[in-house]
């Protein structure tokens, strides 16, 4: 059985460069260069975070939030 686990992220969309921008509270906030446009915004959240966990990015999954800055849920799991 694998494990499943929920994470709180804020999104930076057209920020300068990717990076894991440290916890405010119970909320991881990423930064992303991607626009957010068809999803690529979300494509590079799920990269980097899959990269800084060490997990391929189908591995993770935005649960919802999909279209706002904050996905108060990516579950990691089945």
């Amino acid at each position: 059985m694998e494990a499943v686990a929920y994470l709180r992220v804020r999104v930076t969309p057209a920020a300068g460069r990717d990076a894991l921008a440290g916890w405010q509270g119970d909320v991881l906030r990423i930064k992303v260069a991607a626009a957010p446009e068809k999803g690529r915004a979300n494509q590079a959240v799920l990269k980097l975070l899959a990269g800084a966990l060490g997990l391929p990015p189908a591995a993770l999954r935005i649960v919802r939030g999909a279209s706002s800055r904050d996905k108060p849920h990516f579950h990691r799991g089945p």
